[in-house]
């Protein structure tokens, strides 16, 4: 299967193609880049100031991420850069969106070609960025919660009633009927995806794929999360947070069990932040693939057996089942036996 890559590479190309132009002339800039899940991007020169590059992004689910310290964590991950890249806040953001920065062109050319590079391969990850926010505190309040029990009965009553009443985080990040609710423990987090299929044949592809994420861990990823999937009732962990119908016939759970080999601070898991979180646009993008490539296919069987009806038609036959040759006038045309 293709993995859909965290960062996005029409950003990361229009960055380059600025910040490395081809001609001297600084040209005015003007693009909107729309993704997957509806995630907007639009990057262009400030009136009068083509040395000044205005980088906007609107999520559909950012009120709900600023729940969660997305501003201070964004801030944070740009602090390095601030000496040619300023965050706007408050009424300066572009109208429209919810996160803007100015990158200073002029400012820029004052470090080498791998010091850029870095700069627009961290501005690439901007949707990456904003959307760990929520799983960054999860994994925060996870580390709390190891320490807070790492002595303690974790069967007694008490304890298990004061981690059922965790709270879960819930992330809205295509309206309400699809969520993503994260929920940490003292020896895991758990991920729950919520989606809806459009049609039934969404609902057996989904399946399918689901059933392989299973499969695969039991064959030989042993060191995989735990994945379960439940079609139309939520898992107990989260029926309190969810909205709307409780049994929605075309909505399915996805759930993700990480365990403590998956949440060691640093690479590892930063590298789960930026895989997990975009399951959701991964498991849609596979489906509608797999429809795709089935339906070429079907085209092209299709044409295989018109091809081979075609090759079967009978000729021009008389009563008794022989062939009767098409015949000629005198001056050689043909005509067809039976044309009146």
């Amino acid at each position: 299967m293709l993995q859909i890559e965290p960062n996005n590479l029409l950003v990361q190309k229009t960055l380059t193609e600025r910040i490395f132009p081809d001609s001297e002339s600084l040209r005015s800039v003007d693009r909107i880049i729309t993704d997957f899940d509806f995630t907007t991007y639009h990057i262009s020169t400030l009136p009068d100031q083509k040395n000044l590059l205005l980088i906007s992004i609107y999520l559909k689910c950012f009120g709900d991420l600023t729940k969660y310290g997305v501003i201070d964590y964004l801030n944070g991950k740009y602090a390095k850069y601030s000496q040619y890249l300023s965050v706007l806040s408050g009424n300066d953001v572009e109208q429209g969106y919810d996160y803007s920065l100015v990158l200073d062109l002029n400012e820029l050319e004052s470090i080498d070609d791998e010091g850029k590079n870095d700069v627009i391969n961290e501005l690439s990850f901007l949707k990456r960025h904003a959307m760990a926010a929520p799983f960054e505190k999860a994994f925060a309040r996870y580390d709390e919660l190891t320490q807070t029990y790492a002595n303690s009965n974790t069967y007694s009553e008490e304890v298990q009633q004061e981690l059922q009443n965790e709270e879960v985080l819930v992330i809205k990040y295509r309206g309400s009927d699809e969520c993503i609710y994260i929920k940490p423990s003292f020896d895991r987090v758990t991920v729950i995806f919520s989606t809806v299929f459009q049609d039934e044949t969404d609902k057996i592809f989904g399946k399918v794929f689901l059933q392989e994420f299973v499969d695969a861990r039991k064959r030989s990823v042993q060191t995989a999360p735990q994945v379960l999937y439940s079609h139309k009732e939520a898992p107990l962990d989260i029926q309190n947070y969810v909205q709307g119908k409780k049994d929605d016939e075309n909505k399915g759970y996805i759930t993700f069990v990480l365990f403590p080999r998956h949440l060691v601070k640093g690479d590892r898991r930063d590298n789960c932040i930026s895989h997990i979180q975009f399951f959701r646009n991964y498991f849609h993008y596979h489906i509608k693939c797999s429809k795709a490539y089935m339906h070429s296919r079907m085209r092209f069987r299709v044409k295989e057996f018109l091809k081979i009806l075609n090759r079967a038609k009978p000729e021009n036959v008389d009563d008794e089942g022989k062939a009767i040759e098409n015949r000629k006038t005198a001056s050689g045309r043909r005509f067809d036996v039976g044309r009146v």
